[in-house]
């Protein structure tokens, strides 16, 4: 997937902290060697890149300037990963308790 204005080797996420997400989902046995953990950042890399551009196209089929959770929630459903849903807005509203502390007050999701 071609990313507008950027050339691939510039768009990737911190591999330190990809690493350590690694290692908090396995047990702790488990290795995952130097390729493997390349290749889970590639595929988180296309995933973020796919559910943006989607949410990208419902957003300007709405006339809309700004990409809202509910672009990237509608965008999830489109793409087929609608079993997320309901855990990807409990994290969103976990993230938003956490960050910007809002007690009490609930996101009013479709």
């Amino acid at each position: 997937m071609e990313i507008v204005g950027k050339a691939k080797e510039d768009v990737s996420l911190p591999k330190a902290t990809m690493t350590k997400i690694i290692k908090e989902m396995l047990p702790a046995h488990v290795r995952v060697t130097r390729d493997a953990q390349d290749l889970l950042v590639e595929c988180c890399v296309e995933f973020i890149n796919l559910i943006s551009s989607e949410s990208n196209d419902i957003c300007y089929k709405e006339e809309k300037r700004t990409i809202a959770p509910e672009h990237v929630l509608e965008s999830l459903k489109i793409l087929g990963f609608g079993s997320y849903i309901r855990e990807v807005k409990a994290a969103y509203e976990q993230h938003r308790i956490e960050n910007w502390e809002l007690d009490g007050v609930k996101t009013d999701w479709k």
